[in-house]
């Protein structure tokens, strides 16, 4: 070979589209997220992880040295986005920063993704190991695994809510002046973190929480370095006071009281975005008796076999039945139903969110019983999967994920049956992809 000849090759390799990894799906029903009706006989073009084409599979051109996917008869839609999880704190029903390691994240986000979760944001319980693993996925663009999106360390008062919670002492930022705040607001804008989260509970008047003083300020500051703050509340009046000081989400429901006009109006207003968790109410007292899911085949890969043992111990579920939040959690469950009704048909922004991965909320399995929960509150099939997919990536600002069309990451799940018809169809996973890569 010349000389002339070893130089000229590669680089023509490297840049000639024909030697470009190139997948196409072809034949199925598309829910792409974006549109109100799905597209029958539908194909897609992968180029490098991303949708270079799509339409209907009659007008297909396949691209040379392209292979190739048959789906006949199945339904394909964007993975699901979660903005709210909790990632590596937790090993079986144990929650300690002990146990944050690059192993117990990483078997989680293969969990979440192979539940059809491919992408996650985890809110304020992470270790710095977190960026380093957000930094690794960004870099090269395909990652094998669920997409890492985070606030590393939350915000409470000092000795606040949750820092009494087991596994949580020295978790979050305990802040008690405006000074603290402007610290540890610029420590998390110098890492570039997705987003600031505060906890804004008392727990029933058992613990400390932070004043309104400190959050207005926590909002101030990240807001004068381009950062989104999302907080954890639980009461109406809290939910007010950081609406109107400019919150752009929350991060739970109001589940005190019903939600009110003065509310609704503020966060339209404003362009506040809620995500509910109801699977966080559920989780109360789901398991303070046997259940049908713990049974469920589908459920079974969420945990393992010695907390599903644990989970039907008739004196397990004893255990929890008596615990304090027992008795309200289901209250507190159908308060929340009924709020998220009340915005959604009020126009207020929703994202899709769980509070997934502490003891007891499982990653995975939790992200698709919420689409259920959601379905028993009153909303669509199709509304749902608009806000687990297009809305909950519009609230991170990703402007390449959540929707199947042109240019965006293909992010996507088979299904072997139409959610559309029925949102519990979401669990019949054929296949999930990555960023064109097939992990599940």
């Amino acid at each position: 070979m010349s000389l002339q000849r070893k130089w000229i090759l590669p680089a023509l390799l490297a840049v000639c589209p024909a030697w470009a990894e190139t997948t196409v799906l072809k034949n199925f029903t598309l829910i792409d997220g974006a549109s109100l009706k799905p597209l029958p006989n539908a194909a897609i073009v992968i180029t490098d992880g991303r949708i270079s084409w799509v339409g209907p599979s009659a007008e297909l051109k396949s691209p040379p040295n392209s292979r190739s996917e048959d789906l006949s008869g199945k339904f394909v839609m964007p993975g699901i986005i979660n903005l709210h999880c909790h990632l590596g704190n937790t090993i079986d029903l144990a929650q300690d920063p002990k146990n944050f390691t690059r192993a117990n994240v990483e078997s989680q986000l293969k969990t979440y993704a192979n539940y059809g979760v491919t992408t996650v944001l985890t809110m304020g319980s992470e270790q710095p190991l977190i960026l380093d693993m957000r930094g690794e996925q960004r870099r090269t663009n395909r990652p094998g695994m669920t997409r890492i999106f985070t606030a590393l360390r939350g915000f409470t008062a000092a000795g606040g809510y949750p820092t009494t919670v087991p596994g949580m002492k020295g978790v979050p930022y305990e802040v008690a002046t405006a000074a603290d705040v402007r610290t540890d607001v610029a420590e998390l804008a110098s890492r570039k973190v997705d987003i600031v989260k505060i906890w804004v509970d008392d727990h029933l008047g058992k613990e400390k929480k932070i004043p309104l003083d400190l959050s207005k300020a926590i909002i101030e500051n990240a807001h004068g370095r381009r950062l989104k703050v999302a907080a954890h509340i639980f009461y109406l009046d809290d939910a007010k006071a950081l609406v109107n000081a400019g919150i752009d989400g929350l991060a739970h429901s109001v589940r005190d009281k019903p939600v009110d006009d003065e509310l609704i109006a503020a966060m339209k207003k404003r362009g506040t975005w809620q995500m509910a968790t109801l699977t966080r109410e559920a989780s109360m007292f789901l398991f303070a008796q046997t259940s049908p899911m713990l049974n469920d085949p589908f459920f079974a890969p969420a945990v393992s076999a010695n907390v599903l043992r644990t989970l039907k111990d008739p004196a397990f579920q004893k255990k929890a039945a008596a615990e304090p939040d027992t008795a309200h959690g289901r209250e507190w469950f159908e308060m929340a139903k009924k709020n998220l009704k009340k915005l959604v048909d009020s126009g207020v922004k929703l994202g899709f969110g769980t509070d997934s991965g502490p003891p007891r909320r499982f990653p995975g399995y939790f992200e698709q019983l919420e689409l259920e929960f959601m379905a028993e509150a009153g909303l669509t099939p199709l509304q749902i999967i608009t806000i687990a997919t297009r809305n909950s990536a519009q609230f991170l600002g990703a402007t390449d994920l959540g929707t199947l069309q042109k240019g965006k990451w293909a992010d996507l799940i088979v299904l072997e049956k139409d959610p559309l018809q029925d949102i519990k169809n979401t669990r019949s996973i054929n296949a999930v992809w990555i960023a064109g890569n097939k992990v599940r």
